[in-house]
């Protein structure tokens, strides 16, 4: 590839900046690295050099390239970044999915994509217009975990449902009608935790998708970050026999 521009989400290739993301997209996603951006400072960290020798035994080009790490990272003390390819994931057949509808914050992003690696739900739907999954602020703050998991894009709702017709729906609402643990009980087959965006929730109409999840809390406050209920609602339906169906796979989760 030729040179390297300012991230831009119009480009076919993104940045994972940092050691450790850098190291899990190499780990992780070997057949989508592109170029490794090594900071000349980086001979005084261990991290650099493990991941400078897991690239040559990979065949990727290394290189010192301080500037692009400044542009990349907006900080100084970025000793790496691995170039990759941008890449639709696959969904596997029966897995639960996280939807997130019209997401907006690159922090939310990346922090949900880390918890639902964490509670092994690795099928993840984003809803447009939204925050750029691939924007190197989000694969930092998700410490790479995108790298493990299949991300898919959809322009609408509508065309998730559309490919996706006999799913459970659970989405996460402040006027849902079933309280969160007696929606965990419901769970009957394939399931999706579906949540909205930062500001605004999902929209009226998602009462009436499948079964309105509430998280109750304290009448002190109006309503938790999005990451935060993510990660509750992620938790709470990946214990017990929803936890069990995960543990054994799609394929038996569809039987």
């Amino acid at each position: 590839m030729g040179r390297l521009e300012a991230y831009d989400k119009t480009l076919d290739y993104s940045y994972a900046p940092g050691i450790f993301p850098a190291t899990e997209c190499l780990k992780n996603a070997p057949g989508r690295c592109l170029r490794l951006l090594l900071s000349s400072q980086s001979e005084r960290s261990e991290g650099a050099a493990r991941l400078r020798e897991a690239a040559a035994a990979a065949g990727i080009r290394a290189e010192i390239a301080d500037r692009a790490l400044e542009r990349i990272s907006k900080k100084e003390n970025c000793f790496a970044a691995m170039v990759y390819r941008k890449e639709e994931g696959v969904f596997e057949e029966g897995a639960p999915h996280v939807v997130l509808h019209h997401p907006s914050d690159s922090g939310n992003m990346g922090t949900i994509l880390r918890t639902a690696l964490g509670f092994g739900l690795t099928n993840i739907a984003i809803i447009r217009p939204a925050v750029d999954s691939d924007d190197p602020r989000v694969t930092r703050a998700s410490m790479g975990a995108a790298f493990s998991l299949h991300v898919r894009h959809f322009d609408t709702f509508e065309a998730y449902r559309s490919e996706f017709p006999q799913r459970q729906l659970f989405p996460f609402m402040l006027t849902g009608a079933v309280p969160l643990e007696e929606a965990v009980r419901r769970v009957s087959g394939p399931f999706s935790l579906v949540f909205g965006n930062e500001a605004s929730g999902l929209p009226d109409e998602f009462a009436g998708y499948g079964i309105s999840t509430l998280i109750p809390h304290s009448g002190r406050i109006d309503s938790l970050n999005l990451a935060i209920a993510a990660g509750i609602g992620m938790y709470a339906f990946t214990r017990g026999e929803s936890a069990a169906r995960i543990a054994a796979g799609p394929k038996e989760e569809i039987k």
